[in-house]
């Protein structure tokens, strides 16, 4: 290497650095994280976010101290340095406690076993092959030269292409200096390189498909796990922040570092937004009525009317019960419960039981009978009808189809008139990226601990669901919380999201292994109750909705099971997401749905023969619905009738924390 060469990188270092530290005469640009269920604004976003307080927070550099070019108060960057050291004992204290007294057992072992032993496999198949391994490292060290030979030519003044380039959609990377520092510029580039290489290995590998797309989840994990815009020292925002403050924000950070590591009970809770500014029944889930009936799996809420009039079919929601039904009422803009009693309906809806140890034993046929069937029989008494439209929403569809096809093969009539089904799948072959985590070996892992504890804690579900979209839901929130020190925006479906619930060891078992493992639903082999299950034997009018962007419910995985049953469904396709897509008002005017024929082959085929519309695909659904029976009778007041008012929606059950 030669001697200008070498002045030339250490200049670029240099400017690096430099322009690090050097304020910002701009307002930086956001950093958007797109929610695997909804869509959240970037983490800090609020011009004047909630900071830790107490004695423990950063001590502020006088002024005098702070220079226009950014410098460095040595003596209130020295004592930061000292007040992080602090703060970073109590994280390290919240975390020990908690394993010192046996409160919580680790499986990292296992769960790096897996880890190593999936990717081994993918390494057995280029490995075993020398020509076939030159080959993979050639196109990495053909990569790095050529960004070499790039990055040498910008510091020379030469207007270089980038040689690799981050999506879009890729939020990490929207610093000005990522692209204008030759020395940011090629550390972003050498590791998206590496990256897409490592998903490139995986995405070539033949190996089975299961262990492909767990090796694709693992990469993608340690992918996003060592990028540099998770380190302060690689970061040029994060540089800038730290030099710019004196080192206030890794204190503010470590705080809640220790404070989440302590309210996770030694276990790591990231905020994603500022809970102190919501409570249940306080600013969420605010639409008015009553809990008519309890037992010990769910309470039933009646909605008061908002008109004189309503339809006379009521309508009974099933939530999934591994989420808190408020998804559907978060607050009067959004929620779908108050839309629907505005259009005219009496709406019941399930809210179920957080459960406890006490309910390890409850299964799914508790849970069809002692919930759905339930609600459907009070529902029908309160409402003075013999029959009710039934909702299921994700897990809460599943359960519904699940219960038609039980009641079709006892030859039961409860007065089910029509079905909707939201998010839902009955045929799990393309279930998605949640199946990373189904198979014997980690379902037996699960049973285990379950059998311990008699559920599955409701932030093992939580961090599951995180980790599907991790540069989205965690690492933008390890990076403004833990490493700028600023407190994240106040939004209510990430509170919602945190919000999480147990699951009763018995129920969660028979449905991993009946439905993600085995598949044994859609299969016609489900055994429930001493009946075996044919959904081809449900017969009633189907309203289908499926969102584009689902990575829980993917879109395909729903179409396909909406041929399984005996009639044609009306299947629509919303914009969005699981949560977004679904909860999305007329009034907001966002997104698109689109409607076509019965479901039938391939879901690509069905796309591009359907009609787009804009906004809301809630009307489109009402029409449907009302298309069914539009007969309308005096409003319903809850607890007017057989069953008087226990108390105010949302209930209790709703506000157990887990």
């Amino acid at each position: 290497m030669s001697a200008q060469m070498k002045v030339q990188i250490a200049t670029a270092v240099a400017d690096a650095l430099s322009a690090a530290a050097a304020p910002k005469t701009a307002a930086e640009p956001a950093n958007p994280a797109t929610h695997a269920k909804s869509s959240p604004p970037p983490p800090g976003a609020q011009p004047a976010a909630r900071q830790p307080t107490g004695p423990a927070t950063a001590r502020p550099a006088p002024e005098a101290a702070q220079s226009s070019a950014g410098g460095i108060d040595l003596e209130a960057f020295a004592g930061n340095l000292a007040r992080l050291v602090e703060e970073g004992g109590k994280a390290m204290a919240a975390y020990l406690r908690p394993r010192e007294d046996g409160t919580v057992k680790d499986d990292i072992a296992e769960d790096i076993a897996d880890v190593m032993k999936t990717l081994g496999h993918v390494a057995e198949y280029w490995l075993l092959d020398p020509q076939r391994a030159v080959d993979a490292q050639s196109r990495l060290i053909g990569g790095y030269l050529s960004l070499w030979s790039s990055t040498l030519k910008r510091l020379g003044g030469a207007d270089e292409p980038p040689v690799a380039t981050p999506s879009p959609r890729d939020s990490r990377f929207q610093d000005p200096e990522w692209s204008a520092n030759p020395f940011f510029d090629a550390l972003k580039q050498t590791y998206l390189l590496t990256a897409n290489w490592a998903e490139g290995l995986v995405k070539e590998a033949e190996v089975d498909p299961h262990t492909k797309q767990k090796a694709d989840f693992y990469v993608r994990q340690i992918a996003g796990a060592v990028s540099p815009s998770n380190f302060v020292l690689t970061n040029p925002e994060l540089l800038r922040t730290t030099l710019q403050s004196n080192g206030e924000n890794l204190v503010r950070g470590m705080k809640m570092l220790a404070e989440d590591i302590e309210a996770g009970g030694g276990e790591l809770k990231i905020r994603q937004t500022d809970s102190s500014k919501f409570k249940v029944g306080g600013n969420l889930a605010l639409t008015p009525g009553k809990v008519i009936f309890q037992n010990e799996l769910m309470q039933l809420i009646q909605y008061s009317p908002a008109t004189e009039t309503v339809l006379r079919v009521p309508l009974v929601i099933v939530p999934p019960w591994i989420n808190k039904f408020y998804i559907l009422d978060l607050n009067p803009e959004k929620s779908f419960i108050r839309w629907a009693v505005e259009q005219g309906l009496t709406v019941f809806v399930v809210s179920w039981v957080n459960p406890d140890p006490s309910l390890r034993d409850k299964g799914f046929e508790d849970y069809m009978k002692d919930g759905v069937l339930t609600a459907i029989d009070i529902a029908k008494s309160a409402a003075g009808t013999e029959d009710v439209n039934a909702v299921g929403y994700c897990v809460g569809g599943t359960m519904l189809a699940i219960t038609l096809a039980w009641l079709a093969a006892a030859k039961k009539d409860v007065g089910i008139r029509s079905a909707t089904f939201l998010t839902t799948q009955v045929d799990f072959t393309q279930a998605g990226e949640l199946k990373v985590f189904i198979d014997e070996d980690q379902i037996q892992n699960l049973e285990r601990k379950m059998l311990e504890s008699g559920v599955m804690e409701g932030r093992t579900m939580a961090n599951a669901f995180n980790m599907l979209r991790a540069n989205d839901l965690i690492w933008p929130y390890v990076v403004n919380n833990y490493l700028k020190g600023q407190a994240p925006f106040p939004f209510d479906m990430l509170y919602w999201n945190s919000d999480s619930t147990r699951l009763p060891a018995a129920n969660h078992s028979f449905y991993l292994r009946n439905c993600y493992l085995d598949n044994r639903l859609a299969k016609g082999e489900l055994e429930l109750a001493g009946y075996r299950l044919d959904l081809s034997k449900i017969n009633l009018p189907t309203y289908s909705l499926a969102t584009r962007e689902d990575h829980i419910a993917p879109a395909a995985s729903v179409y396909l099971g909406m041929q399984l049953f005996g009639t044609a469904a009306r299947f629509v396709l919303a914009g969005s997401g699981h949560i977004a897509g679904v909860v999305n008002p007329p009034s907001r005017a966002k997104y698109q749905y689109w409607t076509g024929k019965a479901p039938a082959g391939k879901i690509e085929d069905w796309i591009a023969g359907a009609e787009q519309h804009p906004g809301s695909w809630w009307p489109d659904w009402f029409a449907w619905l009302e298309a069914q029976d539009g007969t309308r009778v005096a409003a319903r007041i809850p607890g007017e009738g057989r069953y008087p008012p226990i108390e105010d929606a949302p209930g209790s059950y709703v506000r157990v924390t887990a």
